[in-house]
């Protein structure tokens, strides 16, 4: 982690932290949104990075952190990082153009075709969607988080999963089954 100073109290990083995990168990994995989840999951492959950045410099600063602590530990043991920001990016448009600039830090240290970033965030919304469309909830997240990706352990993923490229309109006839009604309830157990 960065140097900054968390404002959050342990009892409030602890329920950020669960939050994002009780999300990634019921929506992610209960859902199956995405296939490739649980086996990092259940070996305890994932990192929950709570960020103190408050805005997109030290978000960035801390991106960079994350990039080199993927860089420099084994895959068998950490995997993936959900680097949760719930102080910087929080309206969603601000969000959707500091992706660019997190991307090109992807690139400017040399990790393209190394890592990949993917986008959560609890106001997510896809190009020309409205904003209440039950699809946008396959990435709607309870804060704003990258969610950063080794390459090699998609390519595996993906190799092993057969119709990969249809996960996204699985996901997407998944939420319209669900509905809002239903998807609300995953959240009162």
């Amino acid at each position: 982690m960065s140097d900054l100073l968390h404002p959050y109290t342990t009892s409030d990083g602890e329920a950020i932290i669960d939050a994002t995990r009780t999300w990634l168990e019921r929506a992610v994995i209960g859902l199956n949104l995405c296939p490739f989840a649980k086996s990092v999951v259940v070996k305890k492959q994932v990192r929950y990075a709570l960020s103190a950045a408050s805005n997109a410099d030290e978000l960035l600063a801390e991106l960079e952190h994350e990039f080199a602590l993927l860089a420099t530990t084994p895959a068998a043991e950490l995997d993936t990082t959900l680097l949760i920001h719930p102080l910087a990016m929080t309206d969603f448009l601000d969000y959707h153009f500091f992706l660019a600039e997190a991307d090109a830090l992807l690139r400017n240290l040399d990790y393209e075709g190394v890592f990949q970033i993917a986008s959560l965030h609890p106001q997510y919304e896809f190009a020309g969607s409205d904003p209440d469309d039950i699809a946008n909830f396959t990435n709607r997240s309870p804060y704003p988080t990258l969610h950063l990706l080794r390459e090699s352990s998609i390519d595996r993923a993906v190799a092993a999963f057969p119709d990969a490229e249809s996960i996204y309109e699985r996901n997407i006839e998944t939420m319209q089954r669900l509905g809002h009604d239903g998807w609300k309830k995953l959240w009162t157990r």
